[in-house]
């Protein structure tokens, strides 16, 4: 294991079960996240991406459970800690969640609490992870609201979330999980209902606590634009498993997995203008109660055989560069690539 290393996953299953039916929503993936550094995971809706960030914050719903694998985390005040043997709720996890591992959440309306000031759940997380005297709280709240580009945070701390636009209120989301400076910042669409501005301004600042702090950083997007720009290293989740990873250089030059070829020529390329083609990856995801024999991505496939129906086991195809896919060379060496 690298030193740097903070959170590593290991062969991590986790399954939904509803009316006696299974959805196993992540079917053993592993990856490493380390300090300093920005894990992009990309994918379409529905292929495991919050499920995993999920896993690791201890925030699963009833229904589900981690069936195999381990979430490992190497805290300076705990020493390696089993995230996955943890109880959800217990004083252990509550002061790691929110204070070591933050978290950004998709939809700020939910994670947000109507009753409760914007201000005073950004000072209840300084309150109970920072240990600092009220006054200073006071100021670090409306500090950290002018840091996110909200104009008059001294009033705005005193109202509540639904007098704060759509994007307003990511951003309270986003400053309250930056307000602890957390060893592991993980980042659901963090900037969805954000203008390209705002965009701009919450990556710079995401970037500033990476390099000033050592955050370890875990961000789930569509966006390869965002990939491009902030990812260290990438991986590409289908149906519940990483179908390829590696360096953003790896992932985006070298593509060797056909998703990952798919998803890079169904967007458009700035510069080119109206006529070029976007290839639409053909198809749509599989029903997860009714998944396809073998390889997840095999019905959407132009590299398909009968081979296929046979899932594939993960491959080396360089020194940090590792791929699922039974026929990656094709792939790799495919000139329309």
């Amino acid at each position: 294991m690298d030193k740097d290393t903070i959170i590593e996953v290991k062969n991590l299953k986790t399954f939904f079960y509803t009316n006696q039916r299974c959805n196993k929503a992540i079917n053993g993936v592993s990856f490493s996240v380390k300090r300093g550094k920005t894990l992009c995971i990309v994918g379409e809706s529905g292929c495991g991406k919050s499920v995993t960030a999920s896993s690791i914050m201890g925030l699963l719903p009833k229904l589900s459970r981690i069936e195999e694998g381990e979430i490992n985390y190497y805290s300076e005040r705990h020493g390696k800690l089993r995230i996955d043997q943890l109880e959800q709720n217990g004083p252990t996890m509550r002061s790691i969640r929110g204070g070591e591992i933050a978290m950004i959440f998709q939809d700020p309306m939910t994670a947000l609490n109507p009753v409760f000031t914007v201000g005073g759940q950004i000072g209840e997380n300084l309150k109970y992870h920072a240990k600092i005297t009220a006054r200073k709280i006071r100021k670090k709240t409306v500090d950290l609201l002018s840091d996110m580009g909200i104009p008059a945070p001294e009033q705005r701390a005193k109202e509540f979330p639904h007098q704060f636009s759509g994007g307003m209120r990511q951003r309270a989301m986003i400053a309250m999980a930056m307000s602890c400076n957390p060893r592991v910042l993980i980042a659901d669409e963090p900037t969805t209902a954000l203008d390209v501005t705002i965009q701009a301004q919450i990556f710079e600042l995401m970037e500033t606590l990476k390099k000033d702090y050592g955050t370890a950083i875990m961000l789930i997007t569509h966006d390869m634009g965002v990939v491009t720009e902030l990812a260290d290293d990438v991986a590409v989740m289908y149906m519940g498993n990483i179908v390829e990873s590696g360096t953003v250089e790896d992932v985006l030059h070298r593509p060797a997995h056909p998703y990952t070829r798919a998803l890079l020529s169904s967007i458009p390329v700035l510069g080119k203008g109206k006529q070029q083609e976007l290839e639409p990856i053909k198809g749509s995801t599989p029903d997860p109660y009714d998944r396809p024999v073998g390889c997840q991505f095999q019905p959407r496939c132009d590299f398909a055989t009968d081979k296929c129906g046979t899932a594939p086991v993960e491959e080396s195809c360089g020194e940090t560069h590792s791929v699922m896919c039974w026929y990656y060379r094709e792939v790799m060496n495919h000139e329309g690539k």
